[in-house]
C-alpha cells in the first residue's frame, strides 16, 4: 500500500502531482490550512465502491469511442478491480490531501498502472462523477430503506389481526371521543407508513438517469456516448441537460422528503405509545428490553427508544431545511456549497434505518391490557355521538339532537352519572324522542361495530382494509419498476 506521501506525489505524467489538478493556473501552492478545510472524504468515502463501479463504465465507453486503448482499458479494469477489494478489506486507507474519494482512487490507480490510469478522467468532472456515484450509492440505500419499511408495515398488519376485537378510546384534543377497535389504530399507521413507502418508490425513479457525461457543466468535445455508459450502470439514459444535471439537487431533496416523511409519522406513533403507556392510560405496556430505567427511582420505566425516536424525527426535518436552504439561492451550475449536500443525506439515511429497525422491533413485543382499554369508558360519555346519530334516524335534526345529547351528558357530569348505566325514564328528561331500543346501542362493542361505513372503525371493515392493505404491501413490495439494482 502506498504511503501518504507516495500517494500525494503520484505522477501523472507530466511530473504534476495528481492532487493538483489546477495546477497549472495557479503561482502558489494551495495552503495546508486550505486542504484540511475542502477535503470531504468524511463525507464521500462511503461512495469508494460506486466511484469505482462508475470509473469501470467509464472506462469501457472510453475505449469504445477509441479515446483509450483495449490495453489501456485491460490496465484500468484491472487495477480499479484490485482498487475495489482493498476498499472492501479496509486496507486502502484514503489520503486526506487528496481531497475526496474520486482523488484517491485516481491516484491509486495511476500508481498501480501508470499513465493509463491518468487517462480514464477523460470527458468527465468530478461534478458528474460524483453525482452518478451519489445515485448509486442511493439506490442501494433505499433498496436496505424499502425491505426495513417493509418489515414495519408486515408488524402494523399483525398488530391489527392480533388486536381486532380490543376496543380503547379514540381521541382528538388529547379528550376521549369515540371508541375504536384497536386493529383500527394500527391500520392508520399502516396507511400512513405505506404512504411513505411510495415516496420511497419516487425517490427511486428519480435515480433512474445517469449524469456521467455531463461533464463539469457543458458536456464535452470528446465523442462520448453517454447512452453506453447509462446501460452500463443500469440507468434507462442519460440526464437530459448537462446544466440541470450539475446544478439541482431534486433527486436528494426527494430522497430526504421520504425520509422527513417517515419521520412525521414514525414520530406521531411515538408519542402516541408513551402517552397510552403512561399509568394514567395504561392499557399498553412496552416490551421491557425496549425500555430503560432510572438511577434513582426504582419503579420507574421509562420509553427512551420511542422519546429518541421521537427526537430524532427533529434531526431529519432539519437537514431536509438544510439543503433546502442551501439551494435556493445558488446561480446555476455547479457551487462549491454544494459539497455539503450529502452530509444531511447521508444522515438522514442513518437515521431513518436505524429508527425503523428499532421500532418494527419494539412494536412486535407490545402488549396490551383489553380491560384497561374499556374501563375507560366508565362514564359512557364517548357513546354520546351515538345517541345523536339515534335521534337523527328518528329523524331529529343533528343540530337540535347534539344539544339534547348536550344537555344530557351536562346533567351526567354534574350528577356523577354513567351515561351507560341511565335508564329510559332518566334518559327521556332531556330526549323524549328516546325508546327502550336505543339502550342496547349504550355499548362500547356496538359503538364500533355499528360503524359500518367505508374505511370505519367497524372490526368488519378493519378485516377488509387488512386485506387490502396486505395486498398493496404485496405489489409495492414487489413493484418491478421500480430500479433496485
Amino acid at each position: 500500500m502506498l504511503s501518504r506521501r507516495e500517494m500525494r506525489l503520484v505522477p501523472r505524467g507530466d511530473g504534476a502531482g495528481v492532487m493538483f489538478l489546477w495546477k497549472g493556473r495557479f503561482k502558489a501552492d494551495t495552503d495546508q490550512r486550505v486542504r484540511d478545510f475542502t477535503q470531504s472524504l468524511d463525507l464521500d468515502w462511503c461512495l469508494a465502491e460506486d466511484d469505482i463501479r462508475g470509473s469501470l463504465a467509464h472506462a469501457k465507453m472510453l475505449c469504445e469511442v477509441g479515446i483509450i486503448t483495449r490495453e489501456d482499458l485491460v490496465l484500468i479494469e484491472r487495477g480499479l478491480n484490485e482498487i475495489l477489494e482493498e476498499v472492501r478489506s479496509g486496507q486502502f486507507v484514503p489520503d486526506p490531501g487528496l481531497e475526496d474519494v474520486h482523488m484517491n482512487v485516481e491516484a491509486r490507480l495511476t500508481a498501480k498502472v501508470g499513465p493509463s490510469g491518468a487517462k480514464l478522467h477523460s470527458g468527465r468532472s468530478r461534478n458528474d462523477q460524483v453525482a452518478t456515484a451519489v445515485r448509486l450509492y442511493l439506490r442501494r440505500r433505499l433498496k436496505d430503506l424499502k425491505l426495513s419499511l417493509g418489515g414495519l408495515l408486515k408488524n402494523l398488519l399483525e398488530l391489527s389481526r392480533r388486536h381486532e376485537d380490543v376496543i380503547v378510546p379514540g381521541y382528538t384534543h388529547l379528550q376521549q371521543a369515540q371508541p375504536i377497535s384497536l386493529g383500527h389504530y394500527w391500520m392508520s399507521h399502516f396507511w400512513a407508513f405505506l404512504r411513505d413507502g411510495e415516496r420511497l418508490d419516487f425517490a427511486l425513479r428519480s435515480l433512474r438517469l445517469c449524469p456521467l457525461g455531463a461533464g463539469a457543466l457543458a458536456g464535452s468535445t470528446l465523442p462520448l456516448d453517454r447512452f453506453m455508459t447509462a446501460r452500463e450502470l443500469g440507468f434507462e439514459g442519460p440526464t437530459e441537460n448537462s446544466l440541470d444535471t450539475v446544478a439541482q439537487r431534486d433527486v436528494l431533496l426527494d430522497v430526504h422528503y421520504f425520509c422527513l416523511s417517515c419521520a412525521l409519522h414514525w414520530s406521531r406513533l411515538c408519542e402516541d405509545l408513551i402517552i397510552y403507556a403512561s399509568r394514567e392510560f395504561g392499557w399498553m405496556d412496552l416490551p421491557d428490553q425496549f425500555c430503560t430505567g432510572s438511577s434513582m427511582m426504582p419503579q420507574k420505566k421509562n420509553p427512551d427508544v420511542l422519546e429518541l425516536s421521537r427526537g430524532k424525527a427533529s434531526g431529519v426535518l432539519g437537514r431536509f431545511v438544510d439543503l433546502a436552504c442551501m439551494v435556493k439561492g445558488l446561480p446555476l451550475t455547479y457551487n462549491r456549497d454544494l459539497q455539503e449536500d450529502k452530509r444531511g443525506l447521508f444522515e438522514n439515511l442513518n437515521v431513518t434505518q436505524s429508527v425503523l429497525s428499532v421500532l418494527s422491533a419494539l412494536l412486535e413485543g407490545v402488549q396490551v391490557d383489553p380491560d384497561r382499554g374499556v374501563k375507560a369508558f366508565e362514564d359512557g360519555l364517548a357513546l354520546a355521538t351515538d345517541v345523536a346519530e339515534y335521534l337523527v334516524m328518528r329523524g331529529v335534526p343533528f343540530r337540535e339532537a347534539h344539544e339534547k345529547v348536550g344537555k344530557l351528558v351536562r346533567w351526567c357530569v354534574d350528577n356523577q352519572r354513567s351515561l351507560r348505566t341511565l335508564g329510559i325514564e332518566e334518559i327521556s328528561r332531556f330526549i323524549p324522542e328516546a325508546a327502550e331500543d336505543l339502550l342496547p346501542l349504550l355499548d362500547v362493542k356496538a359503538s364500533v361495530d355499528r360503524r359500518t361505513t367505508y374505511g370505519g372503525t367497524s372490526r368488519e371493515q378493519v378485516r377488509r382494509q387488512r386485506e387490502e392493505g396486505e395486498r398493496r404491501l404485496s405489489a409495492w413490495l414487489s413493484d418491478s419498476e421500480v430500479p433496485l439494482d
